[in-house]
């Protein structure tokens, strides 16, 4: 039984189509696609559901489906504009044949994942040809991702995990034109894993020898590195010259000047200046690598280079390849990457974004590896008679035996059972919307309506209601400063509006915006309402202005309730002509 059970774990296999291989590849790709699976009943639980980064990145591809929503939309056009064009061509493709776009956003993942697993099981297969290996660092992947709504959200970073492992695949394997079309397609879809498949090519380029950096001897790495560098080069340079009326980039000065980069709870905290450590590990500054480490088996990762140091002692480890030199590789590419990010923030975007994906592919990897070699250790020390000879019939020792099967059933079992310990896997981060009558009413009024509110549920109004809104805190972003001082003097003048008693002050502020209608909870003239809500918090001068009116008068929009058009569970929606009306009278 262990003879057996070890030659099927742990047996090197160097044909793709053996039986065994395809057992442990499409073994693979079922997990994953339960995986997926088990995120759709809670996508489809209600006709009012979508990942929350998807509020930001799909709401405005409804044009795609009607071409009269959004008009003139600042917010809108903003999200447009910073989309990647091959993300957008893909939505725009599926609303062509009848799948809207918040539909194809809860589908698009499922095909994702399947696409990721496959590129990783072939992947790690290529680092050590052991099935079993290629199945494991596959699970623990597709149990990460799992945990995080990275592919989940079907928004532009969806795409790094089935890219990047691809282009690993493929350099791998040597394969030019896979090579220089995935950087491509990084380049349409996500653009910053360009900047990481060049950091890998750069690096395969030279040869440490004779104590000089030198260029590789082999024509076929020169080859490869060259033609993937020069594609990138290609892939990037609009971007280099790419000018927007949204820009330009927030500086580090402007940046520190931001409340809303350094508050804790702020939806787009960047700064953690009680806290260096938070700083270079966690949020968008970090390494993140909490996040690299999730699944905790991940952390398996780290014992691989170890192992390595005992061939005796772990013999399967002389099976990996000398191509596993590609996940450091990707490490210093990465860290690389992190260090320039921070050294031209924010021109590079979020440093994070270089490191917390990339760790996890290469911790994912080396733990799938490092757990069969451990499993190999430990099903040889178990097949051994007690004279140290490998058993060979009646000569078995069966307490070593049984302790073996015994301990390598509870490391499958808790691998494949990791998901039941973690509260509400697969974590989506689905948005499920509360007001379906409000969204359902506002869909009546006309398409270039434009709402202002300092409720939260505006935040849901774009994707449910498909109508246009002043401000809100999940479009509140603050790395293009052409684009956020507007979204911020919206967001100011409407807290001044809102608790001013003032008349002229709500006419004005409905006049200069266009304003037709105006979201209030049943709250929010209460003075707990302005320290509650985080996203008020964030402009703390207005903030505490308001709340100085609140307790010196009655704020003017507070006493319109006959200009109430909808109400519904602690949610007023007013009409805005009839509030400048009341008001003028």
């Amino acid at each position: 039984m262990i003879r057996h059970l070890h030659t099927f774990l742990t047996a090197p296999s160097l044909r793709l189509s053996s039986p065994r291989t395809l057992f442990w590849f499409f073994l693979s790709l079922s997990m994953v696609l339960i995986y997926s699976l088990m995120a759709l009943p809670e996508a489809f639980s209600t006709a009012y559901v979508i990942q929350d980064d998807a509020r930001q990145h799909v709401f405005w591809m409804q044009r795609f489906v009607d071409p009269a929503l959004f008009p003139d939309d600042w917010i809108a056009d903003y999200f447009q504009s910073v989309a990647p064009a091959g993300y957008q061509l893909l939505y725009r493709m599926a609303a062509a044949v009848g799948l809207s776009p918040i539909l194809f956003h809860k589908l698009l993942p499922v095909a994702l994942n399947l696409v990721m697993a496959g590129y990783a099981f072939a992947t790690c297969l290529c680092l050590l040809p052991v099935p079993a290996a290629a199945f494991s660092a596959t699970l623990f992947l597709g149990q990460g991702l799992g945990i995080t709504d990275a592919i989940v959200s079907g928004t532009p970073k969806a795409f790094i995990y089935p890219l990047l492992l691809a282009f690993l695949y493929y350099l791998l394997r040597g394969r030019l034109v896979p090579i220089l079309v995935t950087i491509a397609l990084e380049g349409l879809f996500y653009p910053q894993l360009v900047f990481l498949s060049a950091g890998v090519l750069a690096l395969r380029l030279g040869r440490w020898q004779g104590g000089r950096l030198r260029l590789t001897p082999v024509k076929r790495d020169r080859l490869l590195s060259l033609a993937g560098l020069a594609v990138a080069f290609f892939v990037l340079l609009p971007y280099a010259f790419q000018s927007s009326e949204f820009g330009p980039t927030l500086t580090l000065a402007e940046a520190r000047d931001l409340p809303e980069l350094a508050l804790p709870g702020s939806r787009s905290r960047f700064f953690y200046d009680d806290d260096p450590a938070a700083y270079w590990l966690e949020g968008r500054s970090g390494l993140r690598l909490a996040t690299a480490l999730t699944p905790v088996t991940n952390a398996l990762g780290l014992l691989l280079p170890f192992l390595g140091l005992f061939p005796k002692r772990f013999p399967l480890v002389r099976e990996v390849r000398p191509t596993v030199a590609i996940l450091p590789q990707l490490l210093i590419a990465s860290l690389t990457m992190f260090v320039a990010a921070h050294l031209l923030l924010f021109r590079l975007h979020l440093p994070s974004r270089y490191t917390q994906h990339s760790f996890r592919i290469i911790l994912s990897l080396a733990a799938g590896m490092a757990l069969v070699v451990l499993v190999d250790a430990l099903l040889r020390w178990a097949g051994k008679a007690a004279g140290g000879k490998r058993t060979a019939g009646a000569g078995r020792s069966p307490g070593r035996g049984l302790v073996g099967a015994a301990i390598t059933g509870l490391l499958g079992a808790l691998v494949l059972g990791y998901p039941a310990l973690v509260s509400g896997f697969p974590i989506t981060a689905y948005q499920v919307g509360q007001y379906p009558e409000l969204y359902e009413f506002l869909r009546s009024q006309p398409t270039d309506s434009l709402i202002a509110s300092l409720s939260n549920e505006v935040n849901n109004l774009p994707s449910f209601a498909r109508r246009s809104i002043l401000t809100g805190s999940e479009y509140a972003i603050p790395y293009h400063t052409g684009y956020y001082t507007e979204i911020r003097q919206r967001t100011l003048d409407l807290i001044r509006a809102q608790y001013s008693a003032d008349p002229t002050v709500v006419q004005n502020f409905v006049d200069r915006y266009g304003v037709t209608h105006w979201l209030l909870d049943r709250n929010a003239f209460q003075p707990a309402y302005l320290s509650n809500q985080p996203w008020i918090q964030q402009y703390p001068a207005a903030a505490q202005a308001a709340r100085e009116a609140l307790l010196r008068e009655t704020p003017a929009l507070s006493r319109l309730n006959d200009c109430v058009m909808f109400a519904d569970r602690g949610l007023s929606l007013l009409d805005a002509r009839c509030i400048t009306d009341s008001l003028a009278r």
